[in-house]
């Protein structure tokens, strides 16, 4: 059975994407274009075609882009991202992980595969705390690679690492990333998908730790004990555990604010960015330069988001017009399997396009379309609300192995651009690929224990 006409322009859109999105031109130009582009040609050259059948592209429509633009910019939860964003920023001019890798040294360095059990846990930290994939990659980098390449740590192992604690701020609260998921997906808010996502990021923080640990006893070489480890001193747990206070404090005013109800996540996000300048005065890491440097950085991430924001926004407006939700939500609906093969499928496909695509662009363009069939579907919780953010939650992990799949992973590009000499793109993208395993394997694990994602959000909603 053929294509109708529409579909065809469907398929066409979104290939063109892809296509034009590899000569390197940004992406929020692209998407703008392509939309453009199509509505353009939908409106003259195609118009005979259109009008005989129930969708139709009218050039003068695409007005109606402006005040979908207008409708995300007052949009009060995406007020939370450029806060997001600073808090993240400035804990990291901070000097709180410089502290904690310098205690943790301390407790862990003595037993095999201890200074990358120490990149994980502060990893884990800096994920419940930022949030900002680039600066936790780049910073465990700097504290962490030249630690364990000079102890004789595999550079492989010590790549894989850093790249796979570092992304697991995308997955941990507070997360840009889940707050653009929230705003993306009907019946779902950011709350709620903070507490679905917090065990699972955990989770995955422990499958990590176990497999480090596994990888250090199997095989001494890769992970050895070094020769001048010490005796284990009381005033290094005393270290630790003060190196842990301002960030632990910060975390559970950010998210305990959120899961008590006692804020949303728009008012815990401006209470994480004081917090965290606070953290940076009392560590006398604060002046005008840093706090110039981080407003620099938060309005230029900022603005590519929102970039980005736009052009998905009249990218989504035209894929519409010509019937590209009744396209997906048929191609979805027609495969020859069950609902649990249809959500496997949906999820085989955004980790396929997590090879090609960034996040960004998943989360805006692809998630609103394929979240359309999740309430129609008999998986998981029983309660559609509760299914929702299981699906979300689903997704995020799914995007996670994004940073680390080549040729798009930008983990692997900040951990390249900052590795010392002797550490090859080989050595990386071999360090990844158990890492990528182990998210696959929390992902099985999530699929098949929905409670993981939405006992929290139960618990503290009922």
């Amino acid at each position: 059975m053929g294509m109708e006409f529409y579909e065809i322009l469907c398929v066409g859109m979104f290939i063109g994407f892809i296509v034009i999105l590899f000569t390197g031109f940004p992406v929020a130009w692209v998407l703008g274009g392509v939309a453009l582009t199509m509505s353009l040609l939908a409106a003259t050259v195609f118009d005979a075609q259109l009008s005989d059948g129930f969708y139709s592209m009218d050039f003068q429509q695409f007005s109606v882009v402006i005040q979908r633009i207008w409708t995300i910019m007052s949009n009060w939860v995406l007020v939370a991202l450029p806060m997001f964003i600073f808090m993240g920023l400035m804990l990291d001019r901070s000097g709180i992980a410089g502290d904690l890798m310098e205690n943790f040294v301390k407790v862990f360095g003595r037993v095999p595969g201890g200074y990358a059990l120490t990149v994980t846990l502060i990893g884990i930290l800096l994920a419940a705390s930022t949030g900002i994939i680039g600066a936790s990659v780049v910073l465990l980098a700097l504290l962490g690679m030249p630690v364990m390449m000079k102890n004789n740590y595999d550079p492989a192992f010590s790549s894989g690492v850093i790249c796979a604690t570092g992304a697991l701020g995308i997955i941990i609260p507070p997360s840009i990333m889940l707050v653009l998921m929230a705003d993306r997906t009907p019946g779902v808010d950011a709350g709620g998908l903070f507490m679905g996502a917090l065990l699972p990021g955990v989770l995955l923080g422990v499958l990590y730790l176990v497999y480090e640990v596994v990888i250090a006893t199997v095989s001494r070489k890769t992970a050895p004990v070094p020769h001048e480890a010490r005796t284990l001193a009381i005033g290094d747990l005393f270290g630790v555990l003060g190196s842990i206070l301002p960030p632990a404090l910060l975390i559970t005013a950010v998210l305990g604010s959120i899961f008590a109800g006692i804020a949303t996540p728009t008012e815990a996000a401006g209470i994480g960015a004081f917090g965290a300048t606070m953290l940076a005065l009392v560590k006398r890491k604060l002046n005008v330069f840093v706090i110039r440097e981080v407003c620099e950085q938060t309005t230029k991430t900022t603005a590519f988001i929102f970039a980005i924001f736009i052009g998905a926004t009249a990218f989504s407006f035209v894929f519409q017009s010509l019937g590209g939700e009744e396209f997906i939500e048929h191609a979805l609906t027609s495969l020859p399997f069950n609902d649990d093969g249809i959500l496997i499928s949906i999820l085989i496909l955004i980790f396929v396009l997590g090879f090609f695509l960034d996040w960004i662009e998943i989360t805006l363009i692809v998630l609103p379309f394929v979240s359309l069939v999740v309430p129609g579907l008999d998986v998981g919780p029983a309660d559609e609300a509760a299914r929702m953010i299981w699906f979300v939650v689903l997704v995020a992990i799914c995007l996670q192995t994004s940073f680390l799949t080549p040729p798009v992973g930008f983990a692997l590009f900040y951990l390249k651009g900052v590795a010392p000499e002797g550490v090859t793109v080989r050595h990386i993208y071999k360090g990844v690929t158990p890492f990528i395993g182990l998210q696959v394997l929390g992902l099985v694990i999530t699929y098949a224990f929905p409670s993981i994602s939405t006992w929290l959000p139960a618990l503290v909603y009922e």
